[in-house]
């Protein structure tokens, strides 16, 4: 069992190591006084974050990004939320094909996602702009939304909304005062995931995005240019340093507090 237990720890350091040790590295050379990643660095300065932020055009583009994905982590959740729902509480027919529609755009790959919203977008005789990237981050933000609702209500004990309908209470109010109490850290959680997951995503952006370009866009723009390499280093670490913390908010709040909550509705009804 130790041995079985090692060999997966060691996996697991190999693993997380492959994928995030080369990460690290950003930041370190954010700091790095010249316009090229090497080692030995070459100095130490905070220049390069200084200059990150009298750019206008990423101010622009920063707030494109909040944006959309403020709007479209909020719909993707709704959505979520009531999906996530019927699938945990109801059996009925057609459940695995429309469970297997929502989760669609989390199994194609994005690529054909975002050409697939381009035909239809440009045919229907509309603009390219942050509308149409709003409706693909949407639809790929609403699967990840669902998984985490699910898990949060999955655990729910059914009979305390049985128990308020019973003393007198009708669907709404058993659901504000019952069942969104319980559900809250979850939807929390989910919103905060969609928000990150839209705000770094660049290729349904890259396809769907007009003059109004999100952060990922204008990322991508300033790279091709040497000379604009470190401030877009320096806008990536702070990006990591945000993101990490948000994943990580989301993960704690989608099971904090649930026993707790259980007991006090209970105690109220």
């Amino acid at each position: 069992m130790n041995e079985k237990n090692n060999t997966l720890l060691i996996y697991t350091l190999l693993y997380f190591g492959f994928l995030y040790v080369p990460v690290l590295f950003l930041p370190i050379f954010s700091f790095n006084d010249a316009n090229y990643m090497s080692f030995p660095l070459a100095g130490f300065t905070t220049e390069h974050y200084e200059e990150m932020w009298s750019k206008r055009n990423l101010h622009k583009a920063l707030w494109a990004s909040i944006k959309v994905g403020v709007v479209a982590s909020v719909i993707s959740t709704i959505i979520a939320l009531f999906a996530a729902k019927a699938f945990a509480r109801y059996k009925f027919r057609g459940e695995k094909i429309s469970y297997g529609g929502i989760m669609m755009p989390f199994l194609i790959p994005e690529i054909i996602l975002a050409v697939a919203i381009l035909i239809i977008w440009v045919n229907l005789g509309f603009k390219l702009g942050l509308v149409p990237v709003t409706i693909g981050h949407t639809l790929f933000c609403t699967p990840f939304a669902m998984l985490i609702l699910i898990a949060r209500i999955e655990g729910f004990d059914f009979s305390l909304e049985e128990a308020s309908r019973d003393l007198g209470e009708n669907a709404w109010g058993t659901f504000f005062r019952v069942s969104f109490p319980l559900y809250l850290p979850g939807i929390v959680a989910a919103l905060l995931l969609s928000f990150i997951i839209s705000f770094d995503e660049f290729i349904l952006a890259f396809f769907l995005t007009g003059s109004d370009a999100t952060l990922p866009m204008y990322m991508w723009g300033q790279m091709r240019f040497v000379q604009k390499l470190p401030h877009v280093l320096a806008l990536g670490a702070v990006i990591i340093v945000f993101t990490t913390f948000i994943v990580l908010l989301a993960f704690w709040l989608r099971n904090v507090g649930q026993g707790k909550l259980k007991k006090d509705i209970a105690m109220k009804l």
